[in-house]
């Protein structure tokens, strides 16, 4: 994939999540009727919509600003974290399968936008650092 394509998806997909996130931060802080509905269905008490809203306004902040690549990494756990939760919420009290659709989208979403973030935007590369105690053939020539 072209560095071009990678960063207009990246931009596109993080729009959409910090749309999507924000969104549901203000749904979830003004008490609009789905968010409660949705909340007592699930028999969470709502109080936990402040706490949910308030991480979700902050998670989007630390995605759209520039640096800060270990908070990002946070911030992108932490909507997993809180949608896979949400998508297993109503795969248990069986909600319906619009629901799961939505939820599984935008964890799709997160995912996709952690995928495709630039180098800048990360903490450092997924790799393993090898043990001391393994020793490595030595090449002959």
């Amino acid at each position: 994939m072209t560095m071009n394509i990678k960063r207009f998806a990246y931009w596109i997909t993080t729009a959409a999540l910090l749309f999507v996130m924000l969104a549901g931060a203000l749904g979830e802080l003004t008490r609009q009727w789905g968010t409660i509905e949705t909340h007592t269905v699930l028999g969470y008490p709502l109080y936990v919509l402040n706490i949910i809203g308030i991480w979700k306004i902050l998670g989007a902040l630390i995605l759209a600003v520039p640096g800060l690549p270990r908070l990002k990494e946070w911030a992108y756990a932490g909507m997993f974290f809180d949608i896979t939760g949400a998508l297993l919420s109503h795969a248990f009290v069986g909600t319906g399968t619009i629901h799961l659709l939505e939820t599984g989208s935008i964890t799709l979403l997160v995912v996709a936008s952690w995928a495709l973030r630039p180098s800048s935007r990360t903490f450092g590369n997924l790799t393993f650092p090898t043990f001391s105690f393994v020793k490595r053939p030595s090449v002959l020539s």
